[in-house]
């Protein structure tokens, strides 16, 4: 074995006795985007797997996976938003902000809601065209206990390194099942009803901190994170928890898996062989590995269906779940077109995308 092989092995031996705990957020380097790399716009989006944008406001944004990335830290990608309309007046309800809903069953270790619960410490890289006091929260399924947080960026398009520590609440209810466990969330521009003060638990559903920084209040303003960890204990961890693409990709797909094309390549399958139930439905089975976080919903965009007894194609008009036929590791569905002349049920078929780089099929157990 080669010396650079041995200290590469030794470095990550070392890296991994110094981050004992356990990273509780997931695709913390933002590097898997599965939905793609495209700017989004709309509020309920996720410009990254597991990072999802929540917005109402007079103003818009956009936010996608960026290459901007600290020269001082081991990443290749962070997320990044945009004001694209200011709104430099809230209503008391709106909002802006990034959020991942850490899984009830990764926080059991936590306590929270009892009088053991423990400190947590929220570790971030940050970069921003404004300066300021920013702010944040983190919040249980009911939304009613929050902890507002603030943290300040000195210097405008700077990348520098934050790190927050909270005390876990001793109240409320938490969810330890594979519900939403617990909101860890950035403000960017938040309303006086869903911020108060910072440091402390609050009774209430609270987004961000009073004062904090707007980011929807300038027009093209922007704002990136990325190396975001989650942590038992009062101090952050000493490298980033080092995780391959292949392995933040697995954590992942328990929450998201798209079939499709990677805007390259056409006529890429969704699906492998199944058969006709109809003249105008094709049925097809998933197994799901990992298993999924519970059972999914479905979505799509340009599909066909490729009847290979017929030798022809036809165009998916609607994806349908088989009856009761889903869980968390397996789900039967029907791919629907017009009817079709000569299609007779057990005909071996499968499904695919379109002559298009960007179709696809969506399984989605998001929290």
């Amino acid at each position: 074995m080669s010396r650079a092989r041995d200290l590469a092995d030794l470095s990550n031996v070392i890296n991994k006795g110094a981050n004992l705990q356990p990273n509780l957020i997931i695709n913390s380097d933002m590097a898997v985007a599965q939905r793609g790399t495209s700017a989004v716009t709309s509020d309920g989006s996720y410009p990254v797997d597991r990072f999802e944008v929540q917005h109402s406001s007079d103003g818009a944004f956009s936010a996608q996976q960026s290459s901007v990335v600290p020269s001082s830290a081991d990443f290749k990608n962070s997320l990044k938003v945009e004001t694209t309309t200011a709104d430099s007046s809230l209503a008391a309800t709106q909002y802006l902000y990034i959020r991942q809903i850490i899984e009830g069953q990764n926080i059991t270790h936590l306590l929270l809601g009892s009088s053991l619960a423990k400190k947590i410490t929220l570790s971030f890289w940050v970069r921003s065209s404004l300066t300021g006091t920013f702010g944040g929260s983190f919040w249980n399924d009911g939304f009613d206990r929050s902890y507002p947080y603030t943290y300040t960026i000195n210097a405008a398009d700077t990348w520098e390194k934050k790190t927050i520590t909270i005390t876990g609440d001793t109240s409320g209810t938490w969810l330890t099942t594979n519900g939403r466990g617990l909101n860890v969330a950035w403000g960017l521009g938040v309303g006086s009803t869903y911020s108060g003060t910072a440091g402390a638990w609050a009774g209430s559903g609270l987004i961000s901190a009073t004062g904090s920084t707007s980011l929807l209040g300038t027009l093209n303003a922007t704002w990136y994170v990325t190396g975001v960890t989650l942590t038992v204990g009062d101090t952050a961890p000493v490298t980033h928890p080092y995780e391959s693409y292949a392995e933040n990709l697995e954590r992942c797909r328990r929450y998201f898996i798209k079939y499709g094309s990677d805007g390259l390549q056409t006529y890429v399958p969704v699906s492998e062989m199944g058969s006709t139930q109809d003249n105008y439905r094709t049925r097809v089975q998933y197994l799901f590995s990992p298993e999924m976080r519970a059972a999914p919903a479905v979505s799509y965009s340009t599909l066909q269906v490729n009847n290979r007894s017929l030798n022809s194609s036809y165009t998916v008009t609607r994806v349908a779940l088989a009856g009761s036929e889903y869980s968390k590791t397996a789900i039967s569905m029907f791919f629907e077109t017009a009817v079709v002349s000569g299609q007779s049920t057990g005909q071996p078929c499968f499904a695919r995308v379109a002559n298009s780089n960007n179709g696809y099929l969506y399984i989605d157990a998001e929290l």
